[in-house]
């Protein structure tokens, strides 16, 4: 079973359907989705909203390993996603040597803005957390006080891990930036960090044809003729 933690923003709920949809119509193993929803998570999630945060998952993602009970490996992935290749591929290079992998982008964005004007914020090791490996048990640092009271640095950036000889490296394929990279054949998962298709200032982005065809597959529905 490949456990899926998948953050959920209420403002991209159709974002977070489309993911698992491209996710579950190619994946050749069972999974499991799990939507890292605030209203879900109760007393595990208590910090306060921070206004550098662009989306609800911020944070909440550094619960994975907690949520699964600091027990085998789980998978989070940001929303804004499309995944094109199978799941299984990418749960196949989990490797016990690391606590955690990654995509290790080199992402200096120049932009202040994103998506419904929320800020953009350049740090080092910029989205390295939107798809994380997570081996649970070398991740007990993650507890809910530790999520709730770190500074986003601390979180994002893994201090809560001894060194970055901990961080595995997987290929970068699985977190293409959109907008950042340019479109290359091949791409496992397509992340449209600066803004989806769904958005209408984006509706036009590299690979919005991709994401329309996968909305529309999600929503099929095989009709009878409708009786006089």
């Amino acid at each position: 079973m490949i456990r899926i933690f998948i953050g959920y923003d209420p403002r991209e709920t159709v974002a977070w359907h489309v993911l698992t949809h491209s996710i579950l119509a190619r994946a050749s193993q069972p999974v499991a989705f799990i939507p890292l929803a605030l209203n879900n998570l109760g007393p595990l999630m208590t910090r306060e909203h921070n206004p550098l945060q662009s989306t609800d998952f911020s944070f909440s993602r550094f619960l994975t390993p907690q949520l699964s009970g600091f027990e085998g490996w789980s998978l989070f992935m940001d929303c804004d996603m499309l995944v094109l290749d199978d799941i299984a591929k990418l749960w196949a290079l989990r490797d016990d040597r690391y606590a955690l992998m990654c995509v290790k982008h080199d992402h200096r964005p120049e932009e202040t803005v994103k998506f419904l004007g929320a800020p953009q914020t350049p740090y080092g090791k910029k989205n390295w957390s939107s798809v994380m490996l997570f081996n649970n048990a070398r991740c007990r640092a993650l507890t809910p006080e530790f999520v709730n009271s770190a500074s986003g640095l601390e979180l994002h950036q893994f201090k809560w891990l001894a060194g970055d000889d901990e961080i595995g490296e997987i290929p970068s394929t699985w977190n293409h930036l959109v907008g950042y990279q340019a479109p290359r054949p091949g791409m496992s998962n397509v992340h449209y960090t600066i803004g989806g298709p769904y958005f209408n200032e984006f509706i036009d982005c590299e690979y919005a044809e991709e994401w329309q065809a996968e909305k529309q597959a999600m929503l099929r529905v095989d009709q009878r003729e409708r009786p006089v």
